[in-house]
């Protein structure tokens, strides 16, 4: 799995359960050949609320992480190998055209690129987070 799959995962897998979308699932299989009005629109329309799930994570990890503004302390708290080889692989994968051996330039390029990512996949980030 790619290493933003696994910030996808984190945050919208298994821990999205936290905050459900609804029960737009229940009852929703058995009519499967009644049409196709609706049946892609539930996952679409499915948001989720990250900074709860992160801040819940980082209350978890019980140290003092700043997910809001590091990319570092964002893997951390989803137990995503921070390393710089795995932030040189993440910013690869996300087509990062600068100097991978600036770190602080390219962990700040990283942030941005996975809140915008978030978001543009359902993610509902604080507004002191868009920029």
């Amino acid at each position: 799995m790619s290493i933003f799959g696994k910030i996808m995962s984190g945050i919208f897998g298994t821990k999205a359960d936290a905050a459900p979308a609804g029960g737009a699932a229940a009852g929703g299989g058995e009519a499967a050949g009644a049409g196709s009005s609706g049946a892609g629109a539930a996952p679409a329309a499915a948001t989720v609320d990250v900074a709860p799930i992160l801040d819940k994570a980082v209350t978890a990890k019980g140290e003092k992480l700043a997910w809001r503004t590091s990319i570092v302390d964002l893997m951390k708290a989803l137990d995503i190998d921070s390393s710089l080889a795995a932030r040189k692989d993440l910013a690869k994968e996300l087509g990062y055209t600068g100097d991978s051996n600036d770190s602080a330039s390219m962990n700040i390029w990283l942030h941005k690129q996975v809140m915008a990512k978030l978001a543009a996949n359902g993610g509902k980030l604080p507004a002191d987070i868009k920029h």
